[in-house]
């Protein structure tokens, strides 16, 4: 199935949103409560899966959308169709301050992104979203949020958010070494795993987290430079009655010298 062609534009820098135009009968899917507003002859329906395949039977949708309660997401998704004559415009804005990033799926290899189960946003009718696991025992046991990955595949736009700012990179060959927390997507050639911080010493008292993610190969990454986890823990850490504490394994010890 062939995505349909959309327009977009995105606005805003720090806290962005994307706003899409519609031809008559063109539709966008999205995840459910993205939706900022939709202006009048736009449509939206409630659906189990993602559209790609109309054929699928009632188990087969209901397989599919149950895969990504394993990603934290809806069991359902909106499609959001333009049923008037002229072109119309849909907007959505990310569940937390970064930066959107649209992707055209047919620039990338294999036509398919790997990201963070929590990373996409929407995109044109005619891309799937499905789960990715990834096969590395390493990434399963240690990997945290980059266990479990969301694939999306097409040949239309996508868009991804993160937190913060988003990077893209190009790997030669060679070995990214990444928070476990900051990668955003990546091509599926890319080869990704999660491996020790280094010695026991630097793991207990850097501060860095025991394990790192590792991308290596040739092709594209996205990083983000403030994953929501951190965000969320930084703002926990400094609430009324919380004390500041060190990053590492003996940040509470302060406490025992104070008046």
């Amino acid at each position: 199935m062939r995505s349909h062609q959309i327009d977009y534009q995105i606005h805003g820098e720090d806290i962005q949103i994307v706003e899409i135009e519609l031809d008559p009968q063109e539709t966008v899917i999205a995840e459910a409560g993205a939706m900022l507003f939709m202006e009048d002859g736009i449509q939206f329906e409630t659906k189990l899966g993602d559209g790609t395949a109309p054929e699928q039977g009632f188990l087969g949708k209901v397989f599919q959308a149950g895969s990504r309660l394993l990603t934290g997401e809806s069991l359902f998704m909106t499609h959001f169709t333009n049923r008037g004559y002229g072109k119309r415009k849909v907007a959505f804005a990310a569940p937390y301050p970064g930066t959107i990033k649209p992707v055209d799926l047919a620039q990338i290899y294999q036509n398919t992104l790997i990201v963070q189960k929590d990373a996409f946003l929407c995109a044109a009718l005619g891309t799937s979203i499905n789960i990715h696991f990834n096969k590395r025992l390493g990434a399963g046991f240690f990997g945290g949020e980059g266990f479990i990955l969301q694939r999306i595949q097409g040949d239309g736009m996508a868009f991804i958010h993160s937190g913060g700012v988003v990077i893209e990179r190009q790997l030669s060959n060679e070995t990214l070494r990444v928070d476990t927390g900051c990668i955003v997507a990546f091509e599926p050639q890319i080869h990704f795993d999660i491996q020790a911080a280094g010695n026991l010493k630097s793991m207990i008292f850097g501060g860095e987290g025991m394990f790192l993610a590792t991308l290596s190969g040739t092709g594209r990454v996205w990083l983000q430079s403030l994953p929501i986890s951190k965000l969320i823990q930084r703002l926990s850490s400094s609430g009324p009655n919380t004390k500041k504490e060190g990053g590492s394994v003996l940040g509470g010890l302060g406490s025992l010298f104070e008046d």
